[in-house]
């Protein structure tokens, strides 16, 4: 690498401070954990005196690495659209030869290689770290410049299809997450602000337990060498954990973390129909025959913010009783049945989103493997 760079220099230490409206400051934080971009989201600007900051400044093609702490290894290029870019002291920024395609030597740092030597480069004593020294002495094999452009080009078309779908899977989302807060009353209100036509009537409240029945006497944990390989999911506190022969539940319910949840604010709660293998780390609810439709449920659930609620340090755990004794703010069955359809509709189409996303994803890993060396 440091054959293929002009200089390998530490950013600024500095501070950050509001955006100015020109001048971006990127950190490490500030670099997309995924495709790698610029997340341009919460844009501030460096604290420094600019008249003296003219090396710390990003052109086109320079390639940031984070140097230090879980983010090792991280890069980034800069293109001109993102606007004009300072960068941290917690980055390294190489400087790439005109005769080198940095969109190329970018791609690199997606490759198994890349990754092998980041964990092994970055072993310390402390804090994992790869200082400027270490990767200018990554080793990179290279065709010549025509072949070297051609690749980077593709690659960069890729990474612009792949977070482009992204970006529209992310803008589903937080459609779902508004329509939520519009088509569920708010707190203390017994009406929502959008409702379907020809519904008008005052949602109930009710205790969970009042609308729901619970099954967690069927519940059967097994590890994972006594596990038989199918085609039954095996589901855990933050979903399906493996596939397996036989069941213990059989039709529509609703699964709540007991403990083990992966995420506090944004609980897992999910919807499951069919035959399913349940362990001992989830709730299994059911919600009455002809009063309570449980995909409706499930998404009023969603709505609640579980952490009030959960006991314990490291592993919080909600407990049963106090789960089954939670308000439930519904309409009537047929309002609910309309609610259930439309939120599973949209979910259809977000899943959609997110398997189109990962089948990108696993094809550009496979162009990465037969395309570079």
């Amino acid at each position: 690498m440091g054959e293929l760079a002009e200089s390998f220099e530490y950013g600024l230490n500095a501070s950050a401070k509001k955006f100015d409206g020109s001048n971006k400051y990127i950190r490490i934080t500030d670099i997309d954990d995924i495709n790698h971009k610029f997340n341009q989201n919460e844009v501030t600007s460096p604290d420094i005196d600019f008249a003296n900051a003219d090396n710390y400044k990003l052109k086109k093609g320079d390639i940031l690495f984070a140097r230090t702490g879980a983010s090792v290894g991280k890069t980034y290029i800069y293109r001109e659209s993102d606007g004009l870019v300072y960068y941290a002291g917690f980055l390294i920024r190489a400087r790439i030869k005109s005769k080198i395609s940095s969109e190329f030597v970018f791609q690199t740092t997606f490759t198994d290689s890349y990754n092998q030597f980041i964990k092994i480069t970055s072993q310390r004593s402390g804090q994992p770290g790869v200082n400027a020294e270490e990767y200018s002495n990554f080793k990179i094999m290279i065709p010549n410049y025509e072949e070297q452009n051609t690749i980077g080009c593709f690659f960069k078309i890729v990474d612009d299809t792949i977070a482009l779908h992204q970006r529209k899977l992310e803008a589903l989302q937080r459609m779902k997450q508004g329509l939520l807060q519009q088509l569920f009353p708010a707190k203390a209100q017994r009406v929502p602000n959008v409702r379907f036509a020809d519904f008008n009537e005052v949602w109930e409240e009710h205790k969970l337990g009042e609308i729901a029945e619970r099954q967690d006497n069927l519940r059967v944990p097994i590890t994972a060498s006594e596990r038989i390989s199918g085609h039954i999911p095996y589901y855990g506190a933050n979903g399906i954990q493996d596939y397996v022969e036989g069941h213990t539940h059989d039709g529509e319910f609703i699964l709540v973390a007991e403990d083990g949840a992966n995420d506090l604010k944004k609980y897992p709660v999910q919807y499951v129909n069919g035959k399913a293998w349940v362990n001992n780390h989830a709730h299994v609810l059911k919600g009455y025959t002809g009063f309570t439709d449980n995909k409706f449920l499930m998404n009023a659930m969603k709505n609640i913010n579980f952490e009030p609620f959960l006991v314990g340090g490291g592993r919080a755990k909600l407990n049963a009783d106090v789960m089954m004794k939670l308000d439930i703010v519904h309409p009537t069955f047929v309002e609910q049945q309309k609610i259930g359809t439309f939120f599973q509709q949209l979910d259809s189409i977000i899943t959609l989103h997110q398997n189109k996303l990962a089948q990108l994803k696993k094809l550009k890993k496979s162009f990465l493997q037969s395309m570079f060396i």
